[in-house]
């Protein structure tokens, strides 16, 4: 439906700049039958810009100075008749009142009026466009004298590929770079320099029927056609191209952003356990929040257990009061400075008092100071000092991640690749969309859920969200659906799209807890009826239900989809599409990156997926790389066809850059790593002598080194 969606906007952007562009033609007096034709049935935009280009207004161009000039009859009468002599025809075409003093001056406007005319070709720009994209290829040179300052882009400074088969991240990376002023990029051929003439200086040739027969005419149309592409084209095409490569790339990485969103999203949730968050610090201390059962904050305090302070035993005495007083089950670490610290402090908790029985478990802070400083965390919390606000979103994030990701801007939440290099506008429109998508697939709570949380319901806004928060603090909590009809600004039709999301456990209906629109409850009652028994009866009943014929209650008004839907709803109403929950084991005494050796088998959570692979936190603050060559035995084109962000995985350590922070992991566990002699690093060896990746003609990826595997490869022409 977003696809459908995508598209009608498309095509009604189309049909408002076509109108837009016939109305500019006919008052310039030029639409012909033909061009509003072409127009109409042109199917891109691209392709309608090409047809306006001839009409677009524009600056004054030395074109268009010629003709003013006079020098258009020349111009049309050298390309309609290669037998005229050039300089002789000109001579008639002098006029020192026009600043045309000379045969040169004349032939020079004749040319700039071909020119402009020649790379105004809706059909030229399209075949030209199309050769370059299936042949071309992007170049990348450092800028003179930059290499200092652009080390970051050391795998570009000489470096070309395909423009169809570039990858999105490496089309970001370089045109960072020069956004940057490190790299200068172009479009060149293959062995371009062995063409004697330009493929697409012999398209333009061929397009205007210009031939080389020996004619007096036939060099100087050669050299309007040489200047065409060089001067005229070759600046647009690039500029065209370039264009078309990022947005594509674009596109790819909020495709990537999206579906990284999803999975962290719908991250298994510990569900309604008592839990506690903690913040870690150093010389601030570690900030702790108690959360109840149903998310409320019930005490919070500091404790300095690390430098400079270092009051372990104080702080570990703190903590098993709290853990006693309330009943913790789960401890939430916040995995930013001080993370292991605090993480080794609550193992030795554990070790030293086993009968409390409490499990540790490392999350993600990423957006939780985000979210202490917003808006929505002062009206949630207005009497709480914001440095432990953070301590209870990540407290919270554990027990429902959905409930509480949606509210911080989820660009902030850290799975993103390239995201500040993307259309900013429909990277938002794209997350939200993911957001809505994973808040309807759950369902909401409609007697516990936040506004933040309600508002991404679908038809449903943050006034709407307010005022269901509003009635259920004034009249208490929803016993049904139907009450929805009394609150404020509530109508049929926003009824008709939000009820089948929202849900009550304990409600008077027991499909109110369910996915079951309150459109098909006659569906069920039906259902119900024909079996003489009550609907709570025939809930859960799979038995039962898996006995059904759905087709003997399709009627006029429920069809067989909606009748299956319905079915197969009531065998586990309200079921939670989330996985189950699951806990990261990191190995203890693997604190840092220095504690890394080549060879350890650790367990990671992948914290995020891009096209080039995956990154994967073990516990040390840095998060391995496992290249894309590296998940799995068998050839992968997407790393997300088999492996998601949030999943518990295990990894081998292949080689460690201390000094840039760098880990190279794999997921093929059974991969041997050697001593390379040579360098004193280590490499890859591989299971087999095929090695699980599809060749690729044009290029070779060397696997070796760290570098490139981050970098996702720089491919080397033969």
């Amino acid at each position: 439906m977003r696809a459908l969606q995508n598209r009608l906007d498309y095509l009604r952007e189309l049909e408002e700049r076509k109108q837009t562009i016939l109305n500019s033609i006919q008052d310039q007096k030029k639409l012909t039958p033909e061009l509003e034709k072409a127009i109409l049935n042109a199917e891109t935009k691209t392709a309608i810009e090409d047809l306006y280009l001839p009409f677009k207004p524009k600056r004054r161009t030395r074109g268009a100075v010629a003709i003013e000039a006079g020098l258009q009859p020349l111009a049309d009468a050298l390309l309609a008749d290669p037998t005229l002599e050039p300089e002789k025809t000109a001579e008639s075409y002098i006029n020192k009142d026009k600043e045309i003093n000379d045969v040169k001056a004349a032939l020079d406007g004749a040319k700039y009026i071909l020119m402009e005319r020649f790379s105004e070709s809706a059909t030229l720009l399209g075949e030209i466009r199309h050769f370059l994209w299936q042949n071309a290829r992007l170049s990348s040179r450092l800028v003179k004298n930059k290499e200092e300052a652009a080390k970051k882009f050391t795998d570009y400074f000489n470096y070309d590929e395909a423009l169809k088969t570039i990858r999105s991240h490496r089309v970001l990376a370089i045109l960072r770079g020069r956004k940057e002023k490190f790299l200068q990029l172009s479009l060149t051929l293959q062995d371009e320099e062995e063409y004697a003439v330009h493929p697409c200086q012999e398209m333009i040739a061929k397009i205007w029927n210009i031939t080389d027969n020996g004619r007096p005419a036939d060099q100087w149309l050669a050299e309007v056609v040489r200047w065409t592409w060089k001067i005229k084209l070759i600046p647009q095409m690039e500029t065209d191209l370039i264009s078309q490569l990022r947005e594509q790339a674009e596109n790819e990485a909020i495709k990537v952003f999206s579906e990284n969103l999803k999975c962290i999203l719908l991250a298994a949730p510990a569900g309604p356990r008592v839990t506690m968050g903690l913040d870690p610090g150093l010389r601030t201390g570690v900030k702790v929040a108690i959360i109840d059962k149903t998310g409320q904050l019930t005490e919070h305090t500091t404790i300095y257990p690390h430098e400079p302070q270092k009051r372990y035993t104080e702080a570990q005495g703190a903590l098993v009061k709290l853990i006693l007083k309330h009943g913790v089950e789960l401890i939430a670490i916040g995995n930013g400075t001080a993370s292991r610290e605090t993480d080794q402090l609550i193992a030795d908790l554990m070790k030293q008092f086993p009968k409390l029985k409490v499990n540790k478990i490392m999350v993600s802070e990423a957006g939780a100071s985000v979210y202490s400083a917003s808006e929505l965390a002062a009206k949630e919390f207005p009497d709480l000092d914001v440095v432990f606000r953070g301590a209870v979103s990540i407290a919270r994030r554990l027990q429902d991640p959905l409930a509480e990701l949606v509210k911080i801007d989820p660009k902030s939440i850290g799975v993103g690749q390239y995201q500040h290099d993307v259309s900013q506008s429909l990277l938002a429109n794209s997350l939200d969309a993911a957001i809505e998508d994973c808040v309807n697939a759950v369902g909401v709570d409609l007697n516990t859920s936040s506004g933040a949380l309600l508002c991404r319901v679908a038809g449903l806004n943050k006034t709407l969200a307010d005022n269901i928060v509003a009635y259920r603090n004034q009249h208490g909590a929803f016993s049904n659906r139907e009450q929805l009809f009394s609150v404020e600004r509530l109508g049929d039709k926003t009824y008709e799209q939000a009820a089948g999301f929202l849900r009550i456990m304990q409600g008077d209906n027991p499909l109110d807890r369910s996915a079951v629109h309150p459109e098909a409850y006659p569906l069920i009652e039906k259902i119900a009826t024909s079996s003489q028994r009550n609907i709570g009866q025939i809930i859960g009943d799979v038995q039962f239900l898996n006995s059904l014929n759905a087709e003997n209650f399709i009627d006029d008004s429920y069809g067989l989809p909606t009748v299956t839907d319905a079915i197969n709803e009531m065998k586990k109403p309200g079921r939670d599409p989330r996985p189950e929950f699951k806990m990261a084991s990191f190995k203890e005494g693997i604190d840092t990156i220095d504690d890394l050796k080549p060879g350890m088998i650790l367990e990671g959570v992948i914290s995020n997926v891009t096209n080039f692979g995956a990154f994967v936190d073990i516990g040390v603050h840095q998060d391995g790389l496992v290249h894309i060559s590296a998940i799995s035995d068998r050839f992968i084109k997407n790393p997300r066809d088999v492996i998601k962000t949030g999943e518990i995985v295990k990894v081998k350590v292949l080689e460690v850059d201390t000094g840039r922070k760098r880990i190279t992991l794999t997921m093929r566990i059974n991969d041997k790593v050697t001593q390379d002699k040579n360098s004193g690093k280590t490499k890859k060896t591989e299971q087999s002598k095929t090695h699980h990746k599809k060749p690729n003609k044009k290029a070779t990826i060397k696997q070796g080194t760290f570098a490139e595997l981050f970098a996702a490869a720089k491919p080397l022409r033969k």
